[in-house]
């Protein structure tokens, strides 16, 4: 009911826009020669001596527009500022944004370090690594404040391993785009078809697709890092750093699909203010 509401108020919207674009306007009547058409007053003559020339009237709607302007707030030139569920760095996600420069590989390494190393990371992973400890997962770490020590430090290097190589040493060599460019538009099923589908897909710099190469190669070679070197000596083998592989990549999987629909929901729950009149 509330989806039936929402098309028939922006069917009519559209339908009173269109007819206030189409409405014919009444021709001004031509002013007195002299007389400033917009203010009615005299303008000096040019001719006259002493006398300088008014200033002509520039029209707004030869100014340029400012493109600072019509970018979503949320966004900042090539990056975001945008946090899922307002507090998770969502900063590689790009709303309506079709033509936009490639990044350069410093602002690549520079924008996955503000995410990786942005304070709420810290908490994210402390949560699982209390989680971690709970269920008793890879169990060589032990238990106590030593055993919690290892689970986080094993878990907050994970995800920046992980996100350097995926988002920017392998962008940066491959020259692709780590950004995720949101649909913004169609069916529930269609845009979660594209999210899923960035997995295996994603821009170059010069805005082609191209197999996703930073994304399911930077996983397994931060997953291969990750086993083999930090975690326990136990779980040291191929079948565990493939198990490990899936994980970063499903999950990766999923938080596309929730980059994708985290902007309708921020809409609704925080709608933009209505903008004032002069």
């Amino acid at each position: 009911m509330k989806r039936a509401l929402l098309a028939v108020t922006f069917v009519g919207i559209c339908c009173w826009n269109s007819v206030a674009q189409q409405a014919p306007v009444p021709p001004r009547p031509d002013p007195p020669a002299g007389v400033d058409p917009a203010s009615g007053t005299l303008v000096p003559d040019a001719s006259s001596p002493g006398i300088t020339p008014a200033t002509q009237p520039v029209d707004p709607g030869t100014q340029p527009q400012n493109s600072a302007q019509n970018q979503n707030p949320q966004q900042t030139r090539g990056t975001s500022k945008d946090r899922l569920f307002f507090a998770l760095p969502n900063f590689l996600t790009l709303e309506n944004a079709k033509n936009v420069p490639p990044l350069t590989a410093a602002e690549k390494f520079k924008v996955t370090a503000r995410g990786s190393f942005d304070p709420i990371e810290y908490v994210w992973y402390g949560a699982l690594a209390g989680v971690s400890q709970l269920e008793n997962s890879e169990g060589g770490y032990g238990q106590g404040a030593a055993g919690y020590g290892k689970r986080y430090g094993a878990y907050f290097a994970d995800g920046t391993i992980e996100n350097f190589w995926t988002s920017a040493i392998l962008p940066s060599l491959l020259r692709q785009d780590p950004r995720y460019f949101q649909m913004g538009k169609g069916g529930f099923w269609k845009r979660t078809g594209y999210a899923m589908s960035r997995i295996v897909v994603t821009r170059t710099d010069s805005g082609h697709n191209q197999f996703n190469y930073s994304e399911v190669f930077g996983s397994a070679v931060a997953s291969g890092i990750s086993t083999y070197t930090y975690h326990p000596r136990g779980d040291r083998n191929l079948p565990n750093a493939m198990s490990v592989w899936g994980t970063q990549v499903g999950w990766d999987t999923c938080t596309y699909v929730v980059r994708e629909f985290w902007p309708d929901i921020r809409r609704k729950l925080h709608p933009p203010k209505p903008k004032q009149g002069p």
